[in-house]
């Protein structure tokens, strides 16, 4: 439905027993970022649906989340100077605002609960550099700032994030976006060992970061975003995105 330049950021969602894949376009004909739809029963063949969102601003990292029986996306749209919550009306093809989170440019919300409250990592789009952590009592806000953000400062191998935080033995996971020495360089993995209201800590997870892979490969020149789901029967599913152009600079 649109010429597209490339796809990005692709984010799985399990609903009536079919797998939606949410994800960035580039409109070559506006040059901004819009996000589309594709279906799938098993996660190998897929159905595109087409375009779903659509702002006068550029849209990328469509967030999707489910919270009391409602489905949520909070796309990146930094350009816009808000950080915008839309719910489905219905879903998954129709989207419509319903509270501003944050204002300022911040890149990459990702949201999720622990210990009964919303926290959010978002970063800094111009620099990849500055991690902030914000937390809330409800979904729509009022949002605050972490007293020890930002959690990661000067590092854009750390800072800005890769896809949805995940439960994993017991805990949870951040995935960020190796942005050094270019942007795609590569993915990698954090446990939260500490998060309450006023105390953040983590570590490297165990095993090596997600690189470009060998010449060839789809990924051979850059990655940049893990979207992970335990399955019911055990295992994980994963979507990941990947540019192979030999000319890619980042």
């Amino acid at each position: 439905d649109v010429p597209a330049i490339f796809v990005a950021d692709p984010f799985l969602l399990r609903q009536d027993g079919a797998w939606c894949l949410f994800f960035e376009v580039m409109n070559e004909r506006t040059y901004k970022g819009e996000i589309a739809l594709a279906v799938s029963t098993d996660g190998r063949a897929w159905d595109y649906r087409g375009i779903v969102l659509a702002e006068p601003f550029s849209l990328s990292y469509p967030h999707v989340l489910r919270w009391r029986g409602e489905v949520y996306m909070v796309p990146d749209g930094f350009e816009h100077d808000h950080v915008q919550l839309y719910r489905a009306d219905p879903f998954p093809t129709r989207w419509r605002p319903v509270a501003t989170l944050l204002e300022g440019r911040f890149a990459d919300a990702t949201l999720f609960r622990s210990g009964g409250r919303w926290w959010m990592l978002a970063c800094d789009p111009f620099t990849n550099a500055v991690l902030r952590l914000f937390r809330a009592d409800r979904l729509t806000g009022p949002w605050q700032e972490h007293p020890q953000s930002p959690i990661v400062r000067d590092d854009p191998g750390s800072a800005r994030p890769a896809g949805p935080v995940v439960e994993w033995r017991g805990g949870l996971v951040r995935f960020a976006q190796v942005c050094s020495p270019r942007y795609g360089s590569g993915v990698r993995a954090f446990e939260i060992t500490r998060l309450t209201p006023d105390e953040y800590a983590e570590r490297p997870a165990a095993g090596p970061p997600l690189q470009p892979a060998e010449p060839g490969a789809w990924n051979s020149s850059a990655m940049h975003h893990l979207c992970a789901h335990r399955l019911d029967g055990g295992g994980w599913i994963a979507a990941m995105d990947g540019h192979d152009h030999p000319s890619y600079r980042g």
